[in-house]
């Protein structure tokens, strides 16, 4: 039992972590993308912080399709 109980708190944890970087992947791609059009950026620029959200949601939907498919195994 002291085994599911742990298993359990790092699924917690990574679910917390998960909506965490969503979160602030979203706020932050979009203070870029204000930043970059009231500055004036080349389109490169704002083109990398895209590419860098992108990652980072990526990143989310790898780490919550491994906690599925942890819960779904059980």
């Amino acid at each position: 039992m002291p085994q599911n109980d742990q298993r359990d708190e790092h699924t917690a944890r990574q679910a917390r972590l998960v909506a965490l970087v969503i979160a602030a992947v979203m706020v932050l791609w979009m203070v870029a993308q204000w930043l970059g059009g009231a500055m004036g950026w080349p389109a490169r620029y704002v083109f990398l912080f895209d590419m860098l959200a992108l990652a980072g949601f990526v990143w989310c939907l790898f780490v919550t399709w491994q906690i599925w498919r942890r819960r779904s195994g059980e």
